[in-house]
């Protein structure tokens, strides 16, 4: 704080106006800025202590209140949890117990509290996935409304909407905001820019396989550089490993593979319809709706496309790849536990790396220069056989602060003081810089960013494109994220570990959903939201409309075709 405001902070005081409370918080934001925040910021000092200043008046009422949030386990959340709220807590004087759970175990809570109406957390950070769960539901607080009428008084004014990147994933189609961005990242292609740079290495390539080794554009390529990087020695470039492994993936049995093909996979194969940010009719869950966006079917016979040939090719792709060009180990490891593996040094590419994982990959050695620049890179993923121009290209995953009806008013208030304190402009630039899950503009334009662009392999380009957009979270189509979620994992674990046909598994799974969006139809509790499933036809009168469901391609092969990773940044740009 300036001298002037500094004088004027302390005339208020001896006047009465400002609380010694108050006061004191001042003094742990002057502390907090001082020795966390500094000049990582895009505010100035002046506005920074601005910005603290009011949450300091703004929590005056809340003073000595225990609030409890959760949100999963990654690193952004880490530091919100073992720095911003003990930060938040001196400031204001609200207890905040920041809880750090399993993305599963998040659902689950959030789910019990919609089903009991008791208070469990007074806000959860869950995803976006969950925005046609909220929209129909009508549980959790509508956050357009919230933010004019009960919480005006506790809504930032430099809280600045227009400046997340998000939003558009949190909105619903009545164009009501249901849920604040408070970390985002997607799902790129992640592999080793240094192997595919070397000289030898693309000379190879070449004379094996008849076309210059690059970014693939098609999952063709995707697998013959799965191929050719498998058992291959490596140690003819210096310190690196003398066997490494062609491909990275998971296939445990858990909640997670679940995420694995409803976070695009089955997109990026083509399964589903163009359209953005998510394809419609038909989504890239196989989940169709009519008009009025009510989900009428997933499987082939009622127009749905979770059970077509296009599923039934991702899932296979994704086996032979896991099982041929895989450390043994990742066929039994879930998506916390599989997510380090690249940053080992022993992987040449991965089909999709959630980006939350490049905060660990730039401490690994193995992976890095010494100079701090990166040995990999990160650009989009290819596409299957099925896929075509306009459709989805990847996921992009929206972790965002959600306040249920069923909590008390005065504890909303206060966790939505603590949602908005972990996202304000003072902090976010800082903890961008921890995590690497980017949810404003200005952050990401930021003159930091800039700096430290070339250490993070492509990332801040990504964000900077306008192609950021194409990447989205699951949309509206799934009107209940929970009770749909659990049977992916579950039938696609049988096709994982053998006990099933992925054909086999696939008309299971689309079975268990339509069964769950017909009791939610019996049940009415979405209203004139909710399912209105289409009668049961031949599955070939579906096949022969145009868009998904598609007909089987008689050959599920194509050119493989690859592109310059210099040339494809460049078109970002």
């Amino acid at each position: 704080m300036t001298k002037t405001l500094r004088s004027t902070t302390a005339l208020a005081v001896a006047m009465g106006i400002l609380s010694t409370p108050a006061l004191a918080g001042m003094e742990e934001a002057r502390e907090f800025l001082d020795t966390e925040i500094g000049d990582v910021s895009t505010l100035s000092r002046e506005e920074q202590e601005e910005e603290m200043q009011w949450f300091v008046d703004a929590a005056e009422p809340f003073q000595g209140m225990d609030i409890n949030v959760v949100s999963e386990t990654i690193t952004t959340h880490e530091y919100e949890s073992q720095v911003l709220a003990p930060a938040f807590t001196a400031i204001t004087g609200i207890n905040v117990t920041h809880d750090l759970i399993g993305e599963g175990d998040v659902v689950e809570r959030l789910q019990v509290q919609m089903q009991s109406n008791e208070n469990i957390y007074d806000a959860y950070v869950n995803d976006s996935d969950l925005i046609g769960t909220h929209w129909r539901y009508g549980q959790v607080r509508n956050l357009t409304e919230w933010m004019e009428g009960e919480a005006s008084d506790v809504t930032s004014p430099t809280l600045d909407l227009d400046d997340f990147i998000g939003t558009e994933f949190t909105t619903g189609p009545d164009g009501n905001l249901y849920q604040l961005p408070d970390q985002q990242f997607a799902n790129l292609y992640w592999f080793r820019y240094d192997w595919f740079n070397d000289e030898k290495t693309q000379t190879d390539f070449q004379e094996e396989y008849g076309y210059e080794l690059g970014v693939p554009v098609n999952w063709s390529a995707y697998e013959d550089i799965a191929e050719f990087f498998t058992g291959r020695d490596m140690s003819y470039i210096e310190g690196e490993p003398s066997s490494v492994w062609g491909n990275m993936d998971y296939g445990k049995k858990d909640p997670s593979l679940g995420w694995r093909y409803t976070d695009a996979w089955m997109s990026m194969a083509g399964m589903g319809d163009t359209g953005e940010p998510n394809g419609l009719p038909v989504d890239e869950w196989g989940i169709r709706v009519n008009e009025q966006s009510q989900p009428v079917g997933a499987c082939v016979d009622r127009g749905g496309a979770t059970n077509s040939p296009a599923a039934v090719y991702a899932v296979d792709k994704a086996i032979k790849w896991l099982q041929e060009y895989s450390p043994p180990q990742a066929a039994g490891m879930t998506f916390s536990e599989a997510g380090p593996v690249p940053g080992q040094g022993n992987i040449a590419q991965q089909m999709f790396m959630y980006t939350t994982f490049v905060a660990p990959l730039v401490d690994s050695d193995a992976v890095m220069n010494e100079d701090g620049t990166p040995k990999w890179r990160l650009a989009p993923s290819p596409h299957g056989v099925y896929w075509e121009e306009g459709m989805k290209v990847g996921y992009q995953d929206v972790g965002s602060w959600t306040l249920m009806e069923s909590t008390p008013t005065d504890r909303a208030k206060a966790a939505w003081l603590y949602a908005q304190f972990v996202t304000s402009k003072t902090v976010d630039v800082k903890k961008s810089d921890v995590g690497l899950t980017f949810i404003r503009d200005s952050t990401i334009n930021s003159e930091h960013f800039t700096e430290r662009a070339p250490k993070l392999g492509g990332l801040v380009e990504f964000y900077r494109s306008p192609a950021r957009t194409q990447w989205s979270p699951t949309g509206t189509n799934v009107p209940d994220y929970p009770k749909l979620a659990q049977l992916w994992w579950q039938n696609i674990g049988d096709a994982m570990s053998g006990a099933k046909t992925s054909k086999e598994a696939l008309d299971k799974l689309c079975a268990d959903m339509e069964d769950v969006l017909s009791r939610l139809e019996r049940a009415g509790i979405q209203g004139d939201l909710g399912p209105v499933l289409n009668e049961e036809q031949d599955p070939q009168y579906w096949l022969d409309q145009p868009g998904a469901p598609k007909p089987a391609l008689e050959d599920e092969e194509e050119e493989p075709e690859t592109i310059p990773y210099d040339e494809l940044v460049q078109s970002w740009q």
